[in-house]
């Protein structure tokens, strides 16, 4: 535990250093929607109380609450945001390793636009327009994470550690790509019926090195419109910290409500959330899973708290409310969520997400 904590004060004074540099707001943001639908329809407020799969993204820690028992877990999601514009993917699997309590696990995050027009080529040498020119391309975004916890047994309860190293590869066509490393740190603690959770998220800052490639012609199509060629260049990531708490509530012997409150604190600048300052900005989100027998699961939640003017200039407090059910059948979990009701900008998002253990056969 010594080492543990030198270790994490060396991360975290590293981090702060980092401060000093220079990093864009929001960068690598796809990796903060959020993977899973249970997650979402609790308002991504899950960093205490995830403890499967999708634990390699919001909190690796929450990976050994799995036994060995547990065997082999795999977990897949789809969805689509902006009115299907945007598809959102994710796949990953988790395997226990030969030592108790560790484990393993890898995980792929995808956010992509396909089918975009590129107008680039749409004029022809006499400034003439030809639309058999036009082809499509995808800008896509995808995050790898390989991630590694430990359970620590307490008398007062146990203790879990883990972290992520994760390659981010983010392409737009074949104009631009870039490459990006970080890592990823957190940890769960048990109490009686309360767990507390801390994701250090970019703990280390995550670098992505953009490179770009246009022909000559391109590059005077974009001067001709005024647009700037961009250059190679670096992205950089701040940390993010999130805290959180969760309560197990037992109404009944068939029945359990499960409420975690989480505190996202970003240090990019000033943000639009509910405390708002610069550099730091703290983002709050609640999440409620009531289950019956463990078999049916009913969530709902609230995030993004944001201050939104009005036509006559009055700003007012706007969340983003969402609600979702999980159907457990024997080793498979089947979540769905649904999030942005009541957004007449017709954003609303359907989310879907499995989750299939398979374990090992008992001699």
């Amino acid at each position: 535990m010594r080492h543990l904590l030198h270790s994490f004060t060396l991360l975290l004074s590293l981090s702060l250093w980092m401060f000093g540099l220079q990093a864009q707001k929001y960068s690598n943001e796809f990796l903060s929607i959020g993977v899973g639908a249970r997650a979402q329809a609790m308002g991504n407020s899950v960093v205490a109380s995830t403890n499967d799969i999708y634990a390699g993204v919001w909190n690796p820690a929450g990976l050994a609450a799995l036994t060995p028992d547990d065997g082999l877990q795999i977990g897949a999601m789809h969805s689509e945001w902006f009115g299907g514009v945007g598809k959102f993917d994710y796949l990953g699997f988790t395997l226990p390793t030969t030592q108790a309590g560790n484990r393993l696990a890898f995980s792929l995050v995808r956010f992509g636009i396909d089918q975009i027009p590129n107008t680039l080529s749409l004029y022809e040498s006499d400034g003439s327009i030809n639309f058999d020119n036009l082809r499509e391309f995808s800008a896509a975004d995808y995050g790898f994470f390989g991630s590694y916890a430990k359970q620590i047994d307490k008398p007062q309860g146990p203790l879990r550690i883990g972290g992520s190293v994760k390659v981010v590869h983010r392409r737009i066509g074949p104009f631009a790509t870039s490459w990006g490393f970080g890592a990823d740190l957190g940890v769960q603690l048990i109490r009686d019926k309360w767990t507390w959770g801390l994701m250090a998220k970019d703990i280390t800052t995550t670098f992505n090195a953009w490179s770009f490639s246009f022909t000559q012609e391109e590059k005077d199509v974009l001067e001709l419109t005024n647009n700037e060629v961009p250059i190679n260049s670096v992205e950089i990531t701040r940390p993010q910290l999130i805290f959180g708490g969760a309560r197990l509530f037992t109404i009944s012997q068939k029945v359990t409500l499960l409420s975690e409150l989480n505190l996202a604190f970003t240090s990019d600048g000033q943000r639009n959330t509910l405390i708002s300052a610069d550099p730091i900005s703290i983002d709050p989100s609640l999440g409620l899973e009531m289950a019956y027998r463990d078999f049916l699961l009913l969530r709902a939640g609230v995030n993004q708290f944001q201050y939104e003017q009005d036509f006559s200039q009055q700003e007012n407090l706007t969340v983003r409310p969402s609600m979702g059910i999980g159907l457990r059948l024997g080793s498979l979990l089947v979540d769905y969520a649904y999030t942005d009701l009541g957004d007449n900008r017709n954003t609303f998002s359907h989310v879907i997400s499995l989750k299939l253990g398979l374990k090992p056969r008992k001699r």
